[in-house]
């Protein structure tokens, strides 16, 4: 079987979209020309590598088991041509940068100041859940994460770089949302709205009520942030969030902190990257730039209005003005 380095990338385009025509606008081919290449492999391999239902395509097992080789051909190719381009002093390259969803609050500004710095680098962003990143770090389809979490069953890089505060809030009618001071197990008979198992908040959370003897009786899982601000708007419950995913909830008074004791959590965010892996110029320069250039992140969110400060607001209309003390 003869397969070629330009058959191997045009399919791993075509993995990971899971689209010709997504591939093909990646790497500047026609569809036609995409379908070609791929059909070709097929009868190389003297299997069906994808099939189509619908408008969906999807990878047999041996597409799948060819996708997982192609990725990491596909990566060492780009390691060697940034490898080089570094030793002819050129700048540029390509950066794979994944974030956990609760980042994706603030990754965007960290971005945008970077490539102001380095605008010939090519980047791309992936936002996953907690999962899903470290997945993509075990298979090399990322540079660096940046996560609250490290993941402790792979060998990693992990250097904090930002404070990740994470506070209990709920919505301005609740009857905790005025209190000065509320202990742990105050929250004991309320339904807490979680994330999936294995998200970074949700483990703080139960640890911080564990080991304050609190038991939730009720909770809801969700798999987004957005999610469960609109449940705890809504008045479903109560939740555990980062700081800075709520700010704009915050201000408007549609969202309250609970003034929960010990809290906030002062937790951080972690860039990450396999401890075996050789950081191209272009993934260095981010980590050095998040170390040494994102302190800004390290600053407390911006005084915000409470609920009844906000309500006043003829863009804010929270069901019931709070007025919860700051803190």
């Amino acid at each position: 079987m003869h397969l070629t380095l330009r058959q191997l990338k045009i399919f791993e385009a075509v993995a990971r979209h899971l689209s010709f025509s997504r591939a093909a606008d990646e790497l500047h081919l026609t569809q036609p020309a995409v379908s070609m290449q791929v059909r070709s492999l097929e009868e190389a391999a003297g299997l069906p590598l994808t099939e189509q239902v619908g408008k969906r395509v999807f990878l047999t097992e041996a597409g799948e088991e060819l996708a997982r080789h192609a990725r990491v051909v596909a990566q060492q190719l780009r390691e060697a041509e940034e490898a080089l381009l570094a030793m002819k002093g050129l700048r540029g390259g390509r950066l794979n940068i994944g974030v956990v969803s609760t980042a994706k609050y603030f990754a965007p500004r960290l971005l945008t100041a970077f490539r102001q710095m380095h605008p010939e680098v090519e980047l791309r962003l992936g936002v996953h859940n907690r999962g899903e990143i470290v997945q993509q770090l075990v298979d090399n389809d990322i540079d660096l994460a940046i996560m609250g979490r490290p993941p402790q069953e792979l060998e990693t890089v992990s250097e904090p770089f930002a404070e990740n505060p994470l506070v209990f809030v709920a919505a301005p009618d609740h009857p905790l949302a005025e209190a000065k001071r509320i202990a742990p197990k105050q929250l004991a008979g309320e339904s807490f709205l979680l994330r999936e198992p294995g998200s970074g908040t949700r483990a703080a959370m139960e640890r911080f009520l564990a080991e304050n003897g609190v038991v939730p009786q009720r909770t809801v899982e969700m798999t987004s942030n957005e999610t469960i601000k609109q449940a705890v708007m809504a008045g479903m419950g109560i939740s555990f969030i980062s700081e800075r995913t709520i700010v704009l909830e915050l201000a408007t008074g549609h969202i309250v902190r609970l003034n929960v004791t010990g809290t906030p959590l002062r937790r951080h965010w972690f860039v990450v990257h396999r401890a075996e892996k050789r950081l191209l110029p272009a993934a260095e320069a981010f980590r050095q730039f998040l170390l040494k250039e994102s302190g800004g992140l390290d600053e407390p969110p911006k005084e915000v209005p409470t609920a009844s400060a906000a309500s006043g607001s003829s863009r804010a209309r929270p069901r019931k003005a709070a007025g919860r003390p700051r803190r």
